[in-house]
């Protein structure tokens, strides 16, 4: 059997019913973009490690279909997960010998570098949004700025996902823009990214207020919409890029709201573990690893004051 054929198998009877519809859409792009062109034509029995080896290479030089440049370590090893799990399926059902798979060397990684708004940025959003004609459109901005909330997990917020009464908020769902079962491309909510994803978030005073307000005027479903709609990822992505140009503040991505959370957190003394179960981590470890030079910097800000203190 070529690999191609076991792809299309394994792709079909494992991956589509056991999968999230992201991951789903993931794989098949893979498959349809990467695999199938450049190994396809092998026979499962005559791929060796060497061959896989050379492809993982090749992609980390020149793997990039649009630019003709090397791909990125991470989207590397998203490519190798697919190769490992197809091949390990293919070797538990005796189509070969051995797994293969297991010996490919996958590149190095680096922690993408945190980028957070500064104080005087956050307060210039929070006050271009409350004070303007887009407040109810914008108001997700305000939320995810405190509570760390993903783009996906705010857009597929309800009102009874709200208690305000209690002042907390639980995440159940969240959603991403991709192709639907019949074909069509819009919005696809599922259930959270992983298990620890679903949560309970506090909610401070102020933004319950809001919240009271903006739940008055709603006539969705969903905490964020327009004209009683719900919005797509892609277009309030452009809705926050449009306000940060308008502010002056150099261009970040929306999920740097989630950081700029996890940030303040940490400098108001928030303990890792209580913030980690806000942001839905695995465990704390991930959070440390990912936020330790806020903790950091906030350290050697209180050092120095003390030193001032001191006359040092």
């Amino acid at each position: 059997m070529k690999y191609k054929q076991w792809l299309y198998l394994w792709f079909e009877n494992y991956v589509k019913i056991s999968s999230k519809a992201r991951t789903v859409e993931r794989y098949e792009q893979i498959i349809k973009r990467h695999l199938t062109p450049k190994l396809g034509e092998y026979y499962l029995n005559d791929l060796t490690p060497l061959i896989l080896q050379k492809y993982i290479s090749e992609l980390l030089k020149c793997g990039n279909l649009n630019t003709g440049q090397g791909l990125a370590s991470n989207s590397v090893n998203s490519i190798i997960n697919v190769i490992q799990n197809s091949i390990r399926t293919a070797y538990n059902l005796g189509y070969i010998a051995s797994n293969i798979s297991d010996k490919i060397t996958r590149p190095k990684t680096s922690e993408k570098q945190i980028e957070c708004f500064t104080v005087s940025e956050q307060r210039k959003i929070e006050n271009e949004i409350l004070s303007g004609r887009k407040k109810d459109r914008l108001l997700g901005v305000i939320i995810c700025l405190y509570t760390g909330l993903r783009i996906g997990e705010l857009l597929a917020l309800e009102w009874s996902n709200i208690d305000l009464s209690a002042g907390v908020l639980t995440v159940r769902k969240s959603c991403h823009d991709g192709k639907r079962a019949d074909g069509t491309f819009g919005r696809i909510t599922d259930t959270p990214k992983t298990a620890s994803s679903e949560r309970i978030i506090p909610l401070p005073k102020q933004l319950c207020g809001l919240l009271k307000e903006a739940k008055k005027k709603s006539v969705c479903r969903y905490v964020v919409a327009v004209k009683g709609r719900e919005v797509p990822v892609r277009n309030y992505q452009r809705n926050f890029s449009n306000l940060l140009e308008k502010l002056n503040i150099p261009h970040r991505g929306f999920h740097s709201l989630r950081h700029t959370f996890a940030t303040r957190a940490l400098e108001c003394g928030m303990d890792v573990r209580t913030l980690s179960e806000i942001l839905g981590h695995k465990n704390p470890t991930v959070t440390l690893n990912r936020y330790a030079h806020s903790m950091f910097d906030h350290k050697k800000q209180m050092m120095n004051a003390v030193g001032k203190f001191l006359n040092f």
